[in-house]
């Protein structure tokens, strides 16, 4: 299968939000005149998590296609899956993020590092292969989750080593320097990044044209929700290119449901307010899983007490990434990211508040897609 030239992550922690992704894509593409293939993703953490199977994405994205009558293209990812989880995912997938970070070598050459990785990726999609048949999907590559960015150089190496293990991926996920936190925006120096970027889509083309790996090879950024600084960057740098990109965003849904949520109606509102008295009492244990991906700082998360007190519009003010708000508090947001467990042990209560107010929260995610990323990308 071939994904299109630009596409979109849309994580969906609780599969309601389909239709309201797909249409704000739609209105990209009315607005903007650029089309985003639909990519919705979900990782088996975030399954295991909440309690779900990949199935449930597979009909998420099949209803909100029939109910839009949509006739592009679009996937379901299996996010950053290994050997020990993949077929799981075989039936409901056609695009695999084959995640081999933790096969790579803390030293030594760049053979000693990555080779191992490159062999994993090559086993992993091999598998897939077999069982799904290597023309019904697409492969990524990630290598994004590991504590230092891999330099171009390695990046020529490790494409060429994935094209000798005749893995034909369309999309590789690279760790770039600084921090891709959560939900919040991009922390480090916004020229090296410039540069980095810059470089690894130029080696991306080289790898393409010479190593007979797919032509619509493209870089994917992984935690790409709410890079706001970074956006007309890469923006720039793909039009100077004439490149692709994927943005993988994951749990900026769930936060545009809980924002949605504070604006509904007091009961929603008093729900969203127990989410989060519930993730502050429980934080250490919520916050493992995204340790590398986080920086909540304790000193300023409100108290469960004042947050009691707020109204719709603080509570919204405070959670919504919009970095003019002086309201805006990055620890409350990523604090509210990671805490999707909570609304899934609350169920009872948490699905039919979605269903309820599936109109507002449509309006927060089309605002974010739309105004909040793709308007900073393609301006």
């Amino acid at each position: 299968m071939k994904i299109g030239k630009y596409s979109f992550g849309i994580g969906d922690r609780f599969a309601h939000e389909g239709v309201n992704q797909l249409k704000a894509l739609v209105k990209v593409e009315e607005r903007f005149g650029v089309h985003f293939t639909p990519v919705w993703n979900k990782s088996n953490r975030e399954h295991s998590i909440i309690g779900t199977e990949p199935m449930s994405t597979r009909r998420e994205a099949d209803a909100a296609v029939a109910a839009l009558g949509y006739k592009d293209a679009y996937f379901c990812d299996a996010d950053h899956i290994n050997l020990s989880n993949v077929d799981k995912f075989i039936d409901a997938c056609d695009f695999f993020t084959i995640d081999v970070a933790e096969s790579i070598g803390k030293s030594g050459s760049p053979a000693d590092r990555y080779l191992p990785a490159v062999k994993e990726a090559g086993r992993i999609y091999r598998h897939i292969a077999e069982r799904k048949g290597a023309e019904n999907f697409v492969t990524e590559v990630s290598m994004d989750e590991v504590d230092v960015a891999q330099t171009p150089s390695e990046i020529r190496y490790i494409l060429t080593e994935l094209a000798r293990e005749n893995v034909p991926l369309q999309t590789f996920a690279p760790k770039f320097t600084g921090r891709f936190n959560k939900g919040v925006d991009y922390v480090g120096d916004l020229a090296q990044f410039e540069r980095e970027f810059d470089e690894d889509l130029q080696v991306l083309a080289w790898a393409a044209k010479e190593l007979d790996l797919p032509e619509n090879l493209k870089l994917s950024i992984h935690s790409g929700s709410d890079k706001f600084s970074l956006y007309p960057i890469m923006g720039r740098l793909i039009r100077r290119h004439d490149a692709g990109i994927h943005i993988k965003t994951a749990g900026t849904t769930w936060l545009e449901e809980i924002i949605g949520l504070s604006l509904a109606d007091p009961e929603a509102l008093a729900l969203a307010k127990r989410i989060y008295r519930i993730a502050l009492a429980r934080m250490d244990e919520l916050t493992v899983p995204y340790a590398t991906v986080i920086d909540i700082d304790r000193g300023k998360l409100p108290a469960p007490e004042a947050v009691d007190a707020w109204d719709a519009d603080t509570f919204a003010k405070t959670l919504r990434h919009d970095e003019s708000e002086p309201l805006y508090n990055p620890s409350f947001r990523q604090l509210i990211h990671v805490s999707f467990k909570v609304a899934a042990e609350l169920a009872d209560e948490y699905y039919p508040a979605l269903d309820r107010n599936l109109d507002i929260i449509g309006r927060e995610i089309e605002a974010n897609i739309g105004e909040r990323h793709v308007r900073l990308l393609f301006a």
